[in-house]
């Protein structure tokens, strides 16, 4: 229902701004001098109408776009993106930047990226450029009113402790210190967040780590999901909820809502054929066991019908599987979405906004 009543007062509709990693960039990369980039084919091969690569890391739609076509609002414009201007303001914009962790020194092979810290400068930047067309007290309630999505955490794992055997922070750290480490910055980057005007933030988990392509052709324990990337996501996500569970408490409202990306990805990977995949294990496009290694390019291996595979590279969730997590996040039960799932939070939302 709320979605619904959401979609129809389009001229209304809340503002949605993202932030985070590959799983949610739209295209900040593009304009960037970086290796982590989705700029060239095959990348977009399913994306509508030009099926062409737009800097997402999909074979189509991401995460934030399918969210965007729930909550009935034109598909988010990347910030660094040129016609980010006018109208297209209002709507909100994506910060999000490939390879960027919680942590600044997490990513640093990719050079230049968009780290937490700059992804809140710009969106402070973007909140003088909205008040500066719409008057400070709109451009304030716009952003309260808005959501929010953060997707961040996996590649402190994977870009960083388990980069490289002996890495810096696993010299630094034991594991669970690590990430109890990792979830104490998390939290002062929420509570940024939160100072910046966020009041309807969806935070999202690590999904099964060990598990993707990439980590079964490079570091599978027994032809199975990695034990070590699995053990460092079944320690990560519990703490995530708690840590999420204490910050609203300390403020007061349920302003943070946890999604467990964990469960959700593990339901199909254990299971893909319950979703109509043949496999979870094999990416669609890649190279070597499992499609796993290396980058997805023209030169690789790619599969005819994206929807059957339930990774579309070494690294990412396919359209189609990413379909499966946004209906998780908008109608999962408690054990997937803490406080409350997505529908919930927008139908107690549109009570509230006038």
């Amino acid at each position: 229902m709320a979605l619904g009543t959401l979609s129809t007062q389009t001229e209304a509709a809340r503002a949605f701004f993202v932030f985070g990693d590959s799983l949610v960039d739209n295209g900040n990369n593009n304009y960037l001098a970086t290796t982590a980039r989705a700029d060239s084919p095959p990348y977009g091969i399913d994306f509508p109408p030009t099926h062409r690569p737009t800097g997402r890391f999909s074979n189509g739609y991401n995460i934030p776009d399918i969210i965007c076509q729930q909550l009935g609002t034109d598909l988010l414009l990347p910030y660094l993106s040129p016609q980010l201007t006018g109208q297209k303001l209002l709507v909100g914009a994506n910060f999000a930047s490939a390879g960027i962790g919680i942590l600044n020194d997490t990513g640093i092979q990719f050079v230049n990226i968009i780290r937490m810290f700059q992804q809140f400068e710009y969106f402070k930047q973007y909140q003088q450029r909205l008040a500066a067309q719409i008057g400070a007290e709109q451009a304030k309630r716009r952003v309260s009113e808005a959501l929010v999505l953060i997707t961040v955490g996996g590649n402190d794992f994977v870009n960083n402790y388990y980069l490289v055997p002996f890495s810096a922070r696993s010299r630094q750290y034991n594991l669970p210190d690590y990430v109890k480490y990792l979830i104490s910055e998390f939290e002062k980057l929420l509570q940024k967040l939160y100072d910046l005007g966020a009041r309807r933030v969806l935070v999202t988990g690590t999904g099964p780590l060990g598990c993707v392509p990439a980590e079964l052709a490079m570091r599978s324990t027994n032809g199975g999901c990695s034990a070590d990337l699995q053990r460092a996501a079944a320690l990560y996500n519990p703490q995530l909820v708690q840590m999420i569970r204490g910050l609203n408490s300390k403020i007061g409202s349920d302003i943070f809502i946890a999604a467990n990306t964990m469960l959700m990805h593990n339901d199909f990977i254990s299971n893909p054929q319950a979703y109509g995949f043949i496999t979870s294990k094999i990416a669609c496009c890649g190279q070597g066991p499992n499609n796993g290694l290396g980058l997805c390019t023209v030169a690789s291996n790619l599969c005819p019908n994206r929807d059957q595979y339930a990774f579309w590279d070494p690294f990412h969730p396919s359209e189609k599987a990413n379909k499966i997590v946004v209906q998780q996040i908008l109608s999962g039960s408690n054990e997937m979405m803490y406080p409350m799932n997505l529908s919930t939070a927008l139908a107690l939302d549109s009570m509230t906004m006038t």
